[in-house]
């Protein structure tokens, strides 16, 4: 599989590199995990195997051998040599296909997963790219024009094509799991809420917040009417994650993504739950961010679901595929 034209920041990841936060090293992995596990159920992969996370514009790739891919997560209208093919589909490639994205169609990342996963090197027990540090992925770094990656199947699945160039699999995963409605960002009472003022608390909860420029992997910056805080002391930095929500001095705030600090010194007015970091993840600069408050028991419920749905899809998924393997 060759990068023939490198993207706009394209990057292996996988579902993170746990257990390293005491040392400063940052869990990173997938923005959206919850679609890059979607595209290695469908090709039939280990959900936390890695995949390729995509950025508009996207990377080209040539595959040199008939290989199984899914695009899942944001829609960047992608093409099999010149041909739009749909994402949460699984596609069987003929040798010498070239994969392509035209367009922003819907949300801001997508994942690129192939059968069998990709044949590099793991640090610290993942394959996620840390660009911090320059290392995991490929080389540390995003993907370039002529980059090589192996692949860990050589499975021949040309008796699955014949003569054609591609070939569409017939089934589908759905992502619409939640049961909410609406687009509203959950999210639970930080540390630091009582701080806020009561105004500032109605704010936050009622006015639209709207992605900045100045957001990327790190973090969201966020865009409204200043809050404000009842004390002024300095917060001794503590333990931060993936969706806290932290309130900068100058009032605005920032959420919290996959490659944030380990630790930080802003209050922490709240954390986006679980279960909405996917949502979070494929929203771009300039769309608005609502938030809600809701329970942890709440949040517990709405993982346990989505971890239900993802199961549920990995048992049909892999049916399907021994079928469809079996069969020839």
């Amino acid at each position: 599989m060759r990068v023939i034209k490198a993207g706009l920041l394209d990057t292996i990841q996988d579902s993170g590199r746990y257990g390293w936060q005491d040392l400063g090293i940052n869990p990173g992995g997938a923005m959206d995990k919850f679609a890059a596990r979607t595209a290695n159920i469908l090709v039939g992969n280990d959900q936390h195997e890695a995949v390729i996370e995509l950025h508009f514009p996207a990377a080209a790739f040539f595959f040199e051998l008939p290989a199984l891919i899914a695009v899942s997560g944001a829609d960047f209208i992608a093409s099999v040599n010149g041909e739009e093919v749909p994402v949460n589909q699984p596609i069987l490639l003929s040798k010498f296909s070239i994969l392509q994205f035209h367009g922003i169609k819907d949300g801001a990342r997508a994942y690129l997963a192939v059968y069998g996963g990709l044949g590099i090197q793991q640090w610290l027990n993942s394959h996620s790219t840390h660009l911090k540090a320059s290392i995991g992925g490929y080389n540390g770094r995003s993907l370039q024009k002529d980059d090589e990656i192996p692949l860990k199947s050589t499975k021949d699945f040309y008796p699955l094509i014949g003569q054609k160039e591609f070939r569409v699999l017939p089934w589908k995963a759905d992502d619409n799991w939640r049961e909410w409605k609406g687009d509203d960002i959950l999210v639970l009472a930080g540390n630091e809420w009582d701080r806020l003022t009561n105004i500032s608390k109605e704010k936050l909860l009622q006015h639209p917040f709207y992605i900045t420029n100045q957001s990327d992997r790190m973090g969201y910056r966020l865009q409204s009417d200043p809050l404000l805080t009842m004390v002024h002391d300095e917060v001794v930095s503590s333990p931060v994650n993936f969706g806290t929500v932290q309130l900068l001095p100058d009032g605005q705030l920032i959420i919290l993504m996959a490659d944030h600090q380990t630790a930080g010194g802003y209050p922490r007015v709240a954390h986006v739950i679980s279960a909405c970091h996917s949502r979070i993840a494929q929203l771009r600069p300039g769309e608005a961010v609502h938030f809600r408050i809701t329970s942890i028991a709440s949040a517990e419920t709405l993982l346990l679901q989505q971890e239900q749905h993802l199961l549920q899809l990995q048992n049909a998924c892999q049916f399907k595929l021994e079928q469809l393997l079996h069969a020839y």
